[in-house]
């Protein structure tokens, strides 16, 4: 107990997170004042709030004074909405306290333990099997978020079979978030947006598999040649001499592993409960009464599985210690998250989202049809800095643009294709993502070094996007 969790916040992390985060709400405050406010139209789409397309107008300028910028990130907890960002702040809690104790009573390293013993000569299609079930997760069923919980895990287990963080990120977060760009039945984008579309749900299923299969051979190329180079050269890692504490932690695990008796039954429980998350997570795209609560049931269970597992283990009083410490360390991402979701609450209490919107959309009345797919995919980009949310961005975007893609020979389907393939890559670009400040604030990796990491990456995916839309364009993806 007297060792730090390795759930917490990095002060170089924080800082440079938060000075980021500051200027992009600087930024949209003065969006505020240099441009005129405007708004659409809201009407309701089968109990949803969508946009009339044509109902664009200017309007006076909301009385929104520059000293609530500096108090956006406290006014958006009291913001219509704002349940949800609680839900998420509580689900992040609960994951810096369980995982804490889980630590703290070997059952990771435990875990770890038996894992990299079964695929000692085989760490690499481990490597595959990982990165491929959390892109299935994504692409089937829309998890990002919730893939938050295993991030530690994938981290550790970096660093016990010789790798870095980077490794551990990208297995984890990094491919859901792939998995979720090259979305197959995912229900917050394909889901939403045939909807929005009229088109049959799931409809155009063979061209979104191959471009999954792509998307993961491509993925998974960066990934292993970049564990290849740091195991032959470790210093080759962009973190190192940065992140000794957790080499330490997690390498010389495994003489501890198996020594506490009780282990194996805090692992079984351990397990079932990850089974239970699991279902929960496969049945929430199909069944509404769990969908609207998966990701507060998920926090919970995963909270329960960890104060059970260290109880079960024989940690006793001293769960309760571990739980404290994981609350505290990961606590500095709560402002965080609150700075980054004062960026879209700025621009809207200032009243030029929607002028935002309708300016981004008017260049694409005249374009072809393949510069039309091209310009949904980048407009797409562009609002994902103030929406992150895939489903919100659905139904702000999708029907202004359906409509005028119509007019230009662009399919509803190609229309829904640009789109999905936008809300991937940027939600692990855009500071503003809570997503990404959680999963790097769990790391020794910092922003920049992200950003230097993935760019390669990030250049393949746009060339792949951006491929693929071309061929939608010239087979006439649809046919509607």
């Amino acid at each position: 107990m007297t060792q730090d969790s390795s759930i917490r916040i990095g002060r170089r992390m924080f800082l440079q997170s938060v000075l980021i985060l500051f200027a992009l709400m600087m930024v949209a405050g003065v969006l505020t004042r240099a441009i005129p406010a405007g708004s659409y139209e809201r009407v309701l789409l089968d109990g949803r709030e969508s946009i009339d397309p044509g109902s664009f107008r200017l309007v006076e300028r909301p009385d929104y004074p520059i000293w609530r910028w500096l108090t956006a990130p406290v006014e958006i907890l009291a913001a219509p909405g704002n349940l949800t960002l609680i839900v998420i702040l509580i689900f992040l809690i609960f994951i810096g306290g369980s995982f804490s104790i889980m630590e703290k009573s070997g059952l990771i390293h435990t875990l770890l333990a038996r894992i990299v013993k079964r695929y000692a000569r085989r760490k690499y299609l481990l490597l595959l099997v990982v990165t491929g079930f959390f892109m299935l997760m994504g692409a089937f069923f829309g998890i990002v978020e919730e893939s938050i919980i295993l991030v530690p895990v994938c981290v550790a287990l970096a660093y016990s079979v010789g790798w870095d963080a980077f490794v551990g990120l990208g297995m984890s977060v990094l491919a859901t978030n792939l998995g979720f760009t090259a979305a197959i039945t995912n229900p917050f984008t394909v889901g939403v947006g045939q909807k929005l579309a009229g088109l049959p749900m799931f409809s155009g299923t063979l061209l979104r598999v191959v471009l999954w299969l792509v998307v993961y051979a491509v993925f998974a190329t960066f990934l292993v040649t970049y564990a290849r180079r740091i195991e032959r050269r470790p210093e080759a890692s962009p973190i190192y001499g940065e992140d000794g504490a957790d080499r330490s932690r997690y390498g010389d695990f495994h003489a501890a592993a198996g020594e506490n008796p009780r282990m194996g039954a805090a692992l079984t429980f351990f397990g079932a409960c990850l089974v239970v998350i699991l279902a929960v997570l496969f049945a929430s795209p199909f069944v509404q009464a769990i969908s609207d609560y998966a990701f507060p049931i998920v926090g919970v269970l995963f909270l329960v599985a960890g104060i059970g597992a260290g109880l079960i283990a024989g940690m006793g009083h001293r769960t309760w210690s571990a739980l404290w410490q994981g609350i505290l360390g990961i606590a500095p991402a709560i402002p965080l998250i609150l700075l980054a979701t004062s960026v879209k609450h700025i621009v809207l209490m200032g009243g030029v989202l929607d002028t935002i919107l309708h300016a981004a959309a008017t260049p694409l009345e005249s374009a072809s049809p393949f510069v039309m797919v091209l310009l949904i995919y980048g407009l797409t980009m562009v609002i994902e800095l103030f929406v992150p949310s895939g489903s919100a961005k659905g139904f702000l975007m999708l029907p202004i643009l359906l409509p005028l893609a119509g007019m230009l020979d662009v399919t509803s389907q190609q229309t829904v294709l640009a789109y999905c393939l936008g809300d991937g890559p940027a939600n692990l670009i855009y500071p503003t993502n809570a997503m990404l400040l959680i999963s790097l604030g769990l790391t020794t990796v910092r922003y920049s070094k992200w950003l230097r990491w993935s760019w390669p990456l990030w250049l393949a995916l746009l060339a792949v996007s951006i491929a693929f839309l071309g061929i939608a364009v010239a087979i006439g993806y649809g046919p509607f």
